[in-house]
């Protein structure tokens, strides 16, 4: 007779399953509350102590850690001494291993940290040539399935079952591993609250395929960190088709740029290719819409829009008088709006999600390993910048270049924003010289530059990039100084009138 034992936290699914198993006539060890649950439907089973002959012991903690469970399980059914041995110990051998995990995630803390559980499946899942390891409820229905139509499980599914078992255990693990390197015990030695630990442990689920990855001939996939559900997770697609890697990367740098900005008034953003091309803040969402699409209507044509505010009819209006979009991405849309954007834009994805959460490390990829950055969060406190000018910013320009910095940091570097009354009008992005960088968001902003501001992710090593966008009319400049000619720079600032703030903190992004 084949045997089965179940050791459950998640009770989903179990009777089905005890009961399933029954009536294929295997026969059930149960341990703890999940013996307790199968008596209270009427299962016929034997407990773990039945097998044992020693009682659970130190609250739980001790109960299917014995010779007689683990020595069933983890026998080779193909070598002669390993059968001997049971035979002389009176074990019986595990043919299925049914168990998940206590809920760490949910209830961090050292009496969640499941010791017996990932053992026996892990012993399991090493064993899998004859013990089939099950840690997922959705699994209970393919396992009686195939067990009922072909009396066992095939080596196929055995060893799928125990790569997911030890998917399994090695996301329960580093769920561990991150609660000791953030929790700070005031009972510890030390702290372990450390930004950057000595190790990472990164555990990911395919959350969904992509139509391709970042180019055509790529395939592609989202995932998510298990446990971990963020806005595209819960994102409701109201119409388009299917979403590309690129799709979801600029519209990420979008949706996260979009909410950073909503301080006060809504805001719109387009992004093309990670970089945004327009942006706008106003009390009025149809008119930042405008606003920010007027940024560079050309370079909008295939981006993604994002706006902070419920989109009515007439931002919806306003999204579909220019160019076509690849993705809008929304808190919400009025019924009747989504009837004028899925009408006049068949083929762009119309996305509602909740707003994004905190911004996570950086992590990019060398040969070998990682390199891993702390987020880059910009500081909006006017009153820690300096202003070395004879001018000084204007509460509506220091309103511009709080703008003006924050697209500046989301903006590939070498970056200069130029933005007037609460727009950008011109863009310099990813360019490998600062003057090219002002001179391309002067092209940019045209006439529009003139009693603007102007945004520098990084020093003006020379007064040539402000005298770009000094000739082009701005009349303030935020950047963060630093440079060993700051003394020429703030020269060149007073001969043109300008106003110069220095924030003391850069924003390069690669």
């Amino acid at each position: 007779m084949k045997r089965a034992l179940l050791s459950v936290y998640d009770k989903t699914g179990l009777v089905a399953l005890a009961q399933g198993l029954t009536e294929l006539g295997w026969d059930l060890i149960a341990s703890g509350g999940t013996s307790a649950a199968l008596t209270r439907a009427g299962i016929a089973h034997h407990s773990v102590e039945d097998v044992t002959g020693a009682p659970e012991m130190l609250g739980g903690r001790v109960k299917t850690l014995h010779p007689a469970i683990h020595g069933g399980i983890l026998a080779d059914r193909d070598d002669p001494t390993h059968l001997s041995a049971l035979e002389k110990q009176g074990i019986e051998p595990v043919d299925l291993v049914v168990c998940n995990l206590y809920p760490f995630r949910e209830r961090p803390g050292i009496e969640t940290i499941d010791v017996g559980g990932p053992t026996m499946l892990r012993a399991a899942a090493k064993n899998h040539a004859h013990v089939a390891a099950v840690v997922n409820p959705s699994d209970y229905r393919v396992v009686l399935d195939e067990l009922a139509s072909a009396g066992a499980l095939s080596p196929t599914t055995r060893r799928r079952l125990a790569r997911d078992a030890f998917a399994h255990t090695a996301a329960y693990d580093a769920a561990i591993v991150g609660w000791f390197d953030t929790d700070t015990d005031a009972d510890a030695d030390t702290d372990t609250d450390e930004a950057l630990p000595p190790t990472l442990h990164l555990t990911l689920e395919r959350a969904g395929e992509l139509r391709y990855g970042e180019n055509p001939h790529q395939r592609g996939a989202r995932y998510r960190e298990i446990g971990r559900a963020g806005c595209w997770d819960r994102a409701i697609q109201h119409s388009g088709v299917a979403l590309s890697y690129l799709n979801l990367l600029d519209a990420e740098a979008a949706w996260r740029l979009t909410h950073d900005l909503a301080r006060q008034h809504p805001a719109v953003v387009v992004v093309k290719h990670s970089n945004p091309c327009g942006a706008a803040v106003h009390p009025d969402p149809a008119t930042a819409a405008r606003r920010a699409i007027a940024g560079d209507p050309v370079s909008a044509f295939g981006g993604i829009a994002a706006l902070s505010a419920a989109v009515t009819t007439r931002v919806a209006e306003a999204l579909t008088e220019g160019p076509q979009f690849d993705v809008i991405v929304a808190p919400a849309y009025e019924p009747e709006a989504l009837v004028i954007l899925v009408a006049r834009r068949k083929r762009t994805r119309i996305l509602e999600t909740l707003p994004p959460g905190p911004p996570g490390s950086s992590l990019r990829r060398l040969d070998g390993g990682y390199l891993v950055s702390e987020p880059d969060v910009v500081s909006l406190d006017p009153t820690s910048w300096r202003v070395p000018t004879r001018a000084q910013p204007t509460e509506s320009q220091l309103v511009d270049l709080t703008l003006a910095w924050q697209c500046c940091a989301a903006t590939v570097s070498n970056a200069v924003v130029i933005v007037a009354e609460g727009q950008i009008v011109g863009i310099g992005a990813g360019q490998q010289s600062r003057v090219d960088a002002a001179e391309l968001a002067v092209t940019k902003a045209g006439g529009r530059a003139k009693a603007g501001v102007a945004a520098s992710d990084a020093f003006f090593p020379f007064r040539d990039g402000l005298d770009v966008v000094a000739r082009a009319g701005v009349a303030a400049v935020i950047q963060p100084g630093g440079s060993v000619n700051d003394a020429q720079v703030i020269a060149a600032a007073d001969e043109a009138g300008i106003a110069m703030v220095l924030t003391d903190e850069r924003h390069f992004r690669h």
